[in-house]
């Protein structure tokens, strides 16, 4: 299973529940739309406001950011509910034209252009390719990198000849040999140094216009010149060129108002933004030079930010939004279900709670702090995980929602995937280790642990979490009770989380992973030295090697096996925990607007957008 964040790899969830099976909707086929309304608009609901048109960026990063990326980019395939990957040939084809070594070619189509009128071409993938990738950044260890944030956990604009872009693909990092294929043209070929399961997951797509790129960073407003600059500065690892490349691209797209550079807003995709309000709505027009067969019938899209369920469902109610996804609680479900206009999508799906906890910032899980002794770092923190009740939040939490809610015992391996899982736990030693129901004994090894790490308790722990998510509230609050007497959890929640994460300002934090790709290989990225979506400053030279095994094997069994090693050195060195898979709730008002469908991964109830209608439209 992959996540969502750079280079398809992984997202967060922002206090939301995704679903993995549907009931109540029927299965649209994907079509175009064959017509459009341009006086029709359509509010939603979503639970986080909106913040950077880069999703691919660590501060980016964020389910809430990579709906809005969807609906404004395109790409070569994408997933469908049933998980099925469908390519979008009308944006362009792909092959692999070779196995040893591993190679691939993209062509764009010709209809593929940017909303300003310029093509979509070559230089775009290479873009994101060279940003994504790692493979241009002169800053790569991993105590370097922390340097380069400010004490608020913010990047700091590269200086002189530094070269750092904020994102990294393990996938796109195989790729060593710079891609053929003209800057302006539309075929685009590229070889992988190892053989890669995942490829098709993995593709190269066009994420930022190269062209607005190279004017912002480069000062070239000649589009053709602009994008052969670029390329340029990637081909010939011109550090003055790609750290001001990298500036733009780091930060520039992180907005939550309309910017006052329009450029910022040039789109690929169906929609465009055309208005952006802080925290209170994003809105999405028409892409005039958008013809391929994602085009809406819906011509104004509004997604509307509210984190309150209860209020989200009475504006549903309502008539003010038509789909919501709000926080999953038993009294939502069973209102929602008892609304005459409401149709309720409900299950489980591919996102999961967990706990992680921090070993770089000299709190109480870190080495350091012990003056380098890892050993008495371990004990600490499995100390913590022992006490975390997680069949208390598990019963009291999300079997209101689904009586056969169960504690999640692995990292990477989802409870539905019957073949795999069961051999997993086995393997990882997760339940065996941290008891999901917190027996008196494992209180009485706790504290034997924080004695023999020679610890005075309570030991304090800055506990980050989504300070306005009700769940997440009461998660924090039995974590708390839990640990009394040994720790003293300290209430570090906030509205900001995900942009805290990394920061070192919190020993432990409580969020979600949103999947959305099924591959497994994308894991990588929380767990390896250095790995984008890893904010806790683990590192292990065999997680490193395993997974650089697990790239190269192409038997699905294989892969299984070495992630089962994977999860067991994870457990052995108390990364963190897993708690529970999400319950969804996915309500939509059927008077509103129909063809509404749910897709287990990110982007949840958004994946078949153009397929939405309004009822007698």
């Amino acid at each position: 299973m992959s996540h969502k964040k750079l280079g398809a790899i992984v997202a967060l969830a922002a206090a939301t529940a995704l679903a993995l099976s549907a009931c109540g909707s029927s299965s649209p086929t994907t079509q175009k739309s064959d017509t459009i309304n341009n006086s029709t608009t359509l509010t939603v609901g979503w639970n986080q406001p909106f913040y950077s048109l880069n999703n691919n960026t660590s501060s980016g990063n964020n389910v809430t950011n990579a709906n809005v990326v969807y609906l404004t980019s395109s790409t070569f395939n994408y997933y469908n509910k049933d998980l099925k990957l469908v390519p979008d040939t009308s944006f362009g084809t792909y092959q692999k034209t070779a196995d040893s070594p591993l190679t691939v070619q993209e062509t764009l189509s010709d209809k593929a252009m940017w909303s300003d009128g310029q093509p979509v071409v070559n230089a775009d993938t290479i873009l994101a390719y060279g940003a994504i990738s790692g493979l241009f950044n002169t800053v790569t260890d991993p105590t370097q990198i922390a340097k380069l944030y400010d004490a608020n956990g913010n990047l700091k604009p590269n200086a002189g000849d530094q070269v750092y872009f904020d994102a990294s693909s393990p996938a796109w990092n195989l790729i060593k040999d710079f891609p053929t294929g003209d800057a302006n043209g539309k075929s685009l070929t590229y070889k992988f140094s190892t053989a890669y399961a995942d490829w098709e997951q993995s593709l190269l797509n066009p994420g930022l216009p190269a062209h607005i790129i190279g004017k912002l960073a480069l000062g070239i407003s000649d589009p053709t010149k602009a994008n052969q600059a670029v390329v340029d500065a990637f081909k010939n690892h011109d550090k003055a060129a790609l750290s001001k490349i990298s500036n733009v691209w780091n930060s520039t797209y992180n907005f939550d108002s309309m910017p006052s550079n329009k450029d910022l807003l040039v789109s690929d995709g169906p929609y465009m933004i055309t208005d952006l309000k802080s925290k209170q709505y994003v809105q999405l027009g028409l892409n005039p030079k958008y013809t391929g067969d994602h085009k809406p019938s819906i011509a104004q899209l509004i997604i509307s930010f509210n984190e309150d369920g209860g209020s989200q469902l009475t504006d549903l109610q309502n008539g003010k939004v038509a789909i919501i996804e709000p926080q999953a609680t038993a009294d939502l479900l069973k209102n929602a279900q008892q609304s005459s206009n409401a149709t309720v999508l409900s299950g489980n799906n591919a996102t999961y709670e967990h706990v992680d906890l921090v070993m770089n910032n000299k709190g109480p899980f870190d080495p350091a702090t012990y003056g380098g002794d890892a050993t008495k770092a371990k004990d600490v923190r499995n100390a913590f995980l022992m006490l975390v009740p997680r069949q208390e939040i598990v019963t009291k939490l999300i079997v209101p929602l689904n009586p056969n809610a169960t504690v999640r015992n692995s990292y990477n391996v989802d409870p539905g995937n019957t073949q795999y899982y069961p051999s997993t736990v086995a393997a990882n030693g997760m339940d065996k280790a941290w008891p999901a129901d917190v027996p008196a004994s494992a209180k009485q090894k706790a504290a034997a642990l924080l004695k023999q790490a020679g610890v005075k308790t309570p030991v304090n722990v800055r506990f980050l979490y989504a300070k306005s998510n009700p769940r997440r509230q009461g998660e924090y609050q039995l974590i708390k009770a839990a640990a009394q007497g040994l720790f003293n959890v300290e209430d570090n929640g906030s509205d900001s989380w995900s942009t805290l994460l990394g920061s070192g300002k919190y020993d432990a934090s409580l969020f979600a992973w949103q999947l959305t790709s099924t591959g497994l290989s994308g894991d990588a990225a929380n767990y390896i030295t250095g790995g984008q979506n890893n904010f806790t400053g683990y590192s292990n030279k065999q997680i490193d090697a395993l997974y650089k095994q697990l790239y190269g094997t192409l038997d699905v069994a294989q892969q299984f096996a070495l992630n089962d090693k994977i999860e067991k050195i994870l457990v052995d060195d108390a990364f963190g925990d897993t708690i529970f898979q999400f319950p969804d709730l996915t309500v939509y008002n059927k008077t509103m607007v129909q063809n509404v469908s749910v897709s287990p991964l990110s982007p949840t109830y958004f994946w078949n957008f153009w397929e939405w209608k309004l009822p007698n439209s």
